[in-house]
């Protein structure tokens, strides 16, 4: 799994999220690796009917009806998005809201992933059966300086956590990933796949960058 979060980065703003999207989708399809792409909120129903997953970047233990600015899970799911983080670094949630929104989206069939800055989590969140798991140590966000490189014994320990609940949850690895030697060494320290943002949207070059990461995770 290789998961794309935009977070509400300028360079992917307005209509530049459909060539970001269209470009991925051109990447998954010639390595046959599986993309997944969470954008700018406000721009989810612009690219929902993209070829590859569209995620939230976050979404709300809240009901339909009177919840201005709630994002829905019914609702997501009804305009085509496949699933959501939780728990980002920069959108940390209550333990109670986790467990609940782990249980809702299984029950609606969408895509899970849990945010998690260090191996206590891991091994508290895992329980749960998220779809994925994935460790960020939030100094290492947007640094240029990758987990798999400043902090490789915290994959290892994550894997080994996640292993060891012996479920269906999958590791993934981000903070700082910039390079396909990155995600290489991620896969090989236990990772399943990877959670990249300013990497690959703040690059130059998309497609260049997109498809290094993919090589590395065939």
């Amino acid at each position: 799994m290789f998961v794309i979060n935009c977070k509400n980065y300028e360079e992917i703003s307005g209509d530049k999220i459909t060539q970001f999207v269209k470009t991925a989708e051109k990447v998954s399809k010639k390595f046959k690796v599986k993309i997944a792409i969470a954008p700018p909120q406000h721009l989810i129903g612009v690219v929902s009917n993209s070829s590859i997953p569209i995620l939230s970047q976050h979404v709300d233990d809240s009901k339909i009806g009177s919840t201005t600015g709630f994002m829905i899970p019914e609702l997501l799911k009804k305009s085509k998005v496949k699933g959501s983080l939780i728990n980002h670094s920069e959108h940390r949630i209550t333990n109670k809201e986790i467990q609940k929104l782990v249980l809702k989206l299984k029950e609606l069939k969408m895509i899970s992933i849990v945010c998690v800055k260090d191996v206590a989590e891991v091994k508290k969140y895992v329980k749960l059966n998220p779809d994925f798991i994935a460790i960020e140590p939030p100094e290492l966000i947007g640094s240029g300086k990758s987990v798999s490189s400043e902090k490789p014994e915290l994959i290892v320990k994550a894997a080994k956590a996640v292993k060891d609940a012996n479920n269906k949850t999958k590791l993934l690895c981000g903070a700082g990933i910039v390079s396909g030697d990155d995600v290489s060494k991620a896969v090989e320290l236990g990772s399943k796949g990877i959670l990249v943002a300013s990497g690959i949207i703040k690059s130059k070059n998309w497609n260049k960058i997109i498809s290094e990461f993919a090589k590395a995770l065939v």
